[in-house]
């Protein structure tokens, strides 16, 4: 941004800027109400008269900026504008509320109060900062709307002229902004602006998506306005007949709510088949508007055949907005669907100012179950000071979109995720590292599992630990492909320092077996524990898998194969294209069923086949017990939907990898930090999992179960002869239940 002026055209530029904010207000201005908006202007100018903007400009352009948002857009009056020109003079200038107050009185400083940023707040991790400058905002909401309908002009323009600023920053206040501004403009009917924060949201937060479809909008443009014209032709006898005075606008569909499209029916922009939509805007020609439009509608649907399940009728019943038209969807020329939208003039001018003209028109008439109400039903929460500022945000019901949400750090930052992120997922977006050492974490103050599924508005705080391990029940939950990434790269780390571990212990054990450890031994032990290479090999035998007495046997066929050699008088030593040959998948050689990952019996369907690996469900028969079926399989849709009461969850394990429940009995003599120190113990061994821990003290003993998941039982043994020497401690047994 190479922004070059001297003073002489700066002050033109200023006093250009400030003549069109007055020509184009919303409402009539009285000589009262220009003498306060000069004054605030004046006053503004002088504040900031030091100050430049990221690109260069005077700051006071941005306050002109927002006020005419606030004059043209929204349509509100003197004492809006006045506020909007002055709401950054508090928080960046020496002038204070007292100032304010003196010079424009109460309202205009309460306003410009509810505008001031909190620029510091107690460092307590939970609260959100974000949130308490949004609840800030809104506190003044039971005195005056104004304040918010300010602060989105302000938001609209910070975001209008972003350039300038860092990747980072913009990124960040992209997201608030389709996290709380664009639903709240939505909320407050403004829909221009809401539809303009989406998109300037989406450019941002996703560059090359929506370059991509603002360049096909263009593209298709002139198409567009043949399309219109064609539209308004073939209607226009139909309107003219019944004497309507109307005017026909098309438009596309904002930027946002096509790429919305796109994912949720997962197609290109070419196939979005409602990407723009013809606006009917009438003049009443009786008193009955609502009889008018459906006259309207009658005449459309003459000439153009509706679609019946895309009617909305928000005539007879308007949104809580106050937002009113008829909306159907109709196929129009060259056969594409068309949305059709149908207003009056007064319906177009709510849908355009929102709540200004709300007001213009209610005539005093109040409205429980329009915007009156929802202001109503907002102070009581605001009035509740005991919620947490992020409940407040979550209360508030600002997410609107159903693929992602948006939650808070304890610092008050915005995250976006996808929607069903969960816990675990949201510690990964912070850093590989909090995530990969994350043992804890506590969502909205309360403590939560790792799998728990987050929402918009959740607060959320990750507790780490340096010993912490990734767990392959993880991947199980986690959803992000960042997670699911860095946790298998994790884990194939543990499963690499466990393979040299085998390594090591397997040499050990080949020399006390008067074996070499050798190329061509460890051939033969791949061949015989029917494995791929000798990786799998040195991993089965670092996690106990294969044990002393696999090893002995493997010995025994060993030496029957040497007296082999004799018998037929030539050796053929295995080689890696026998082991290349072997149909058995080491990684997926166990099939396991339900939550619990039972072993059941099982056959594999024959209209699908599925083999080890694949994906599958099992599905209980009448006659022939459970059969699995792959998940793509021609019948599972029929099955899954006519027969959902048979159908199990599936899917194939690598059973070194598989966990066992198993439940210990430990008694011994009480001491202080007994349960400290076994925890310790089993926390220490490798892949050992915690389910719960129940003992009990009595008269200087105690007893008490303790219920683990294990690998194998030389995994089990291990940790059994390390508990037992856990001082206190007298015995250890395994036992069937708690």
């Amino acid at each position: 941004m190479n922004y070059k002026a001297t003073i002489e055209e700066e002050n033109k530029e200023i006093a250009k800027r400030y003549k069109n904010l007055l020509k184009e207000t919303y409402q009539t201005l009285s000589r009262s109400d220009k003498l306060m908006i000069r004054k605030a202007f004046n006053l503004s100018v002088e504040a900031h008269s030091n100050q430049r903007r990221k690109t260069g400009e005077p700051y006071i352009f941005h306050p002109i900026s927002v006020a005419k948002i606030v004059a043209n857009e929204i349509g509100l009056g003197a004492i809006s504008i006045a506020a909007a020109l002055l709401h950054d003079v508090v928080e960046d200038t020496a002038y204070t509320l007292n100032d304010i107050e003196r010079l424009f009185g109460e309202t205009v400083a309460r306003i410009v109060s509810g505008l001031t940023k909190i620029s510091s707040l107690k460092k307590d991790k939970d609260h959100s900062i974000q949130a308490e400058n949004f609840r800030k905002m809104l506190l003044t909401l039971h005195d005056d709307v104004r304040v918010i309908l300010i602060k989105v002009a302000d938001r609209l323009h910070n975001m209008q002229t972003m350039d300038a600023m860092p990747a980072y920053k913009q990124v960040k206040i992209a997201s608030e902004t389709l996290y709380i501004y664009a639903p709240l403009a939505h909320r407050l009917g403004l829909y221009n602006i809401k539809t303009e924060l989406e998109d300037l949201g989406l450019k941002y937060t996703e560059p090359e998506v929506y370059k991509d479809i603002l360049s096909k909008i263009s593209e298709s443009k002139e198409d567009q306005e043949i399309y219109i014209k064609s539209f308004e032709n073939t209607l226009n006898s139909g309107l003219s007949k019944e004497s309507f005075k109307y005017q026909i606008k098309g438009r596309f569909k904002s930027i946002f709510s096509i790429r919305r499209k796109m994912r949720k029916q997962n197609v290109s922009f070419e196939e979005v088949y409602d990407k723009f939509a013809i606006r009917i805007i009438y003049e009443p020609t009786s008193k009955d508007e609502k009889f008018d439009a459906w006259k309207i509608y009658s005449i459309v649907t003459d000439y153009f055949k509706p679609n019946p399940s895309r009617l909305r009728d928000w005539i007879s019943q308007p949104k809580s907005t106050g937002y009113e038209a008829l909306h159907i969807t109709v196929v129009g020329p060259q056969s594409k669907w068309v949305e059709v939208q149908i207003r009056s003039n007064r319906m177009d001018e709510i849908a355009e100012k929102g709540y200004a003209a709300h007001f213009k028109y209610k005539q005093g008439i109040e409205n429980d179950n329009g915007l009156d109400g929802w202001l109503n039903r907002l102070k009581e929460t605001l009035e509740n000071q005991s919620i947490n500022a992020v409940d407040f945000v979550e209360d508030f019901k600002l997410n609107l979109y159903a693929k992602e949400i948006y939650v808070f750090t304890p610092k008050g930052d915005l995250k976006s995720l996808p929607k069903g992120a969960s816990a675990l997922d949201f510690a990964f977006s912070i850093h590989t590292d909090v995530g990969l050492k994350c043992r804890g974490v506590k969502v909205n103050g309360k403590l939560v599992p790792l799998s728990f599924e987050l929402s918009s508005g959740d607060q959320i705080e990750v507790f780490t630990t340096s010993n912490n391990k990734p767990n392959a029940r993880w991947l199980d939950f986690v959803i992000t492909a960042r997670a699911r990434t860095k946790i298998k790269t994790a884990l194939k780390e543990q499963e690499k320092k466990i393979a040299e571990e085998g390594k090591a212990i397997l040499a050990r054990k080949l020399r006390h077996l008067k074996i070499n450890f050798n190329e061509k031994s460890l051939n033969e032990l791949v061949v015989f524990f029917k494995l791929k290479t000798s990786f799998d090999l040195f991993f089965r035998i670092g996690n106990g898998a294969i044990d002393n007495t696999q090893l002995k046997n493997f010995v025994s066929q060993r030496n029957n194969m040497i007296v082999n050699f004799f018998k037929k008088r030539l050796v053929r030593p295995p080689s890696k294209e026998l082991i290349n040959k072997e149909e058995v998948s080491t990684k997926y050689d166990d099939l396991v069923f339900g939550t619990e990952e039972e072993k059941l019996d099982y056959t594999a369907s024959k209209c699908c086949k599925p083999i080890p690996g694949d994906k599958v469900f099992g599905f209980i028969t009448i006659n022939e017990g459970i059969k699995i079926h792959k998940n793509d399989c021609p019948n599972s849709i029929s099955l899954q939907s006519n027969y959902a009461y048979r159908v199990i969850k599936a899917k194939w394990i690598d059973s070194t990898n598989q966990e066992f429940k198993a439940i210990l009995k430990v008694s011994g003599e009480d001491n202080k930090g007994i349960v400290n120190n076994l925890t310790k113990i089993i926390s220490n061994t490798m892949d050992v999992f915690i389910h719960s821990i129940n003992i009990a003290g009595n008269e200087g003993v105690f007893d008490g179960k303790l219920s683990i998941s294990v690998k194998n039982r030389t995994q089990l043994n291990k940790l059994i002869e390390s508990i037992k020497k856990v001082e206190g401690v007298k015995k250890v047994q395994r036992v069937n239940t708690m």
